[in-house]
């Protein structure tokens, strides 16, 4: 391949701003078009994000096979499939990983695996991110006779360094909505990352809103170590946190062992209020299977209250200068807070407010009105049947 026709192709798609496996099948396929025998090429990114580590595309033989594997984070850099493989090798040295036919396959798996397909060549490349903290490599190998040769292999380092830069851009726009949505929730890492980040910029949200916490956990926590708490925490937080993703909900805050979660209406506020019920019951089912374990464990069960209400909230940002949080705030948020605290009273884990409950077409059960702090008039709660 001569450099400039490369250059150009690349230029190009910095206009057209393609996807990462478009960018990336495209490539491939400009590759072996120049004369380089490329049969399989995988691209690998990590990325921040707590449970996954990153993603990879797979090309082989003219196609992409894979469009965005992802791998799980734990565990991940301490396996025996990792701590003896190229990819170890390439971000511990940042330097390229060379394998021909005939040398030894020092037990690597993809090496085995290169050679039971037939591949007389293989490498990985790290790739040129100014980004140093998270790995990033693209690999090549080949069925030809003799391999790529070392013309061959110059030219997929020069490749690899022209397509950095493209790779890098799409990579940190991921990892940058990654990270935003781990910390404020899919909603709020649009508007943030969008550029909606002015203090006090903030919109009038219609939503069900969603507010629980555990019971007695101050007392569980002065018994369990603290690495032992903070475990049984995010156990029970991954239960009712899958539950309200699950329902199309937007977790905005954690608060000690509480949280705070919307489910915004959309033009149909019964089926956002149905969602946002079927979250909650979600929840108490599986902290009854999550409380099954624990007892197992010798550990006490865990209890909670949960209060779900819908109406107007103030959406948007919210703070001080240079410490900004997307949050709900408004009497709707209050009266869902001071429901949750009625759980205590009426001793129910969940409690409807009737709000809530005149956009549902199912039964509920009335608990009768009952004066909640900071409200003026009594309120009727109800309970799921």
């Amino acid at each position: 391949m001569t450099p400039p026709d490369l250059q150009t192709w690349l230029i190009a798609q910095i206009t057209e701003q393609p996807t990462l496996d478009v960018l990336f099948n495209g490539f491939c396929k400009k590759l072996v078009k120049q004369g380089l025998p490329v049969w399989r090429s995988n691209l690998g990114l990590e990325t921040l994000h707590p449970e996954d580590i990153g993603f990879s595309l797979l090309w082989i033989d003219g196609d992409l096979r894979d469009r965005g594997f992802s791998r799980a984070r734990p565990g991940i850099l301490t396996s025996s499939d990792y701590l003896n493989s190229p990819a170890k090798i390439v971000d511990d040295t940042n330097q390229p990983f060379r394998w021909r036919q005939g040398e030894p396959d020092q037990g690597m798996e993809i090496i085995l695996d290169m050679i039971e397909a037939g591949a007389t060549e293989y490498m990985m490349l790290p790739l040129a991110f100014q980004d140093t903290y998270r790995s990033a490599s693209i690999s090549f190998a080949t069925k030809a006779p003799g391999g790529f040769g070392d013309a061959g292999y110059e030219a997929l380092q020069y490749a690899s360094i022209l397509i950095s830069p493209l790779c890098e851009r799409i990579a940190l726009r991921r990892v940058a909505l990654d990270a935003l949505t781990v910390y404020l929730g899919a909603t709020a890492a649009q508007r943030a990352y969008s550029g909606q980040i002015e203090r006090g910029d903030v919109r009038t949200l219609q939503a069900a809103i969603l507010i629980a916490d555990l019971r007695g956990f101050t007392l569980l926590s002065d018994r369990l170590e603290r690495r032992a708490m903070v475990t049984l925490l995010d156990r029970w937080f991954g239960v009712i946190g899958e539950a309200i993703e699950n329902h199309g909900g937007d977790i905005l805050k954690f608060m000690g062992d509480g949280l705070l979660a919307v489910f915004p209406l959309d033009g149909d506020p019964g089926a956002s209020c149905a969602r946002a019920l079927a979250a909650a019951k979600q929840t108490m089912a599986r902290t009854a299977k999550l409380n099954e374990d624990l007892a197992v464990e010798g550990i006490a069960p865990l209890r909670f209250g949960m209060a779900l209400h819908c109406g107007d909230v103030e959406f948007g940002n919210i703070g001080a200068k240079r410490r900004i949080d997307f949050t709900v705030i408004g009497p709707a948020v209050n009266h869902a807070s001071r429901l949750e605290g009625l759980t205590k009273v009426v001793q129910q884990p969940l409690v409807l407010s009737d709000s809530f409950a005149a956009t549902l077409r199912q039964p509920l059960r009335s608990l009768g009105s009952h004066v909640l702090r900071g409200v003026r008039e009594p309120v009727e709660v109800f309970v799921p049947e």
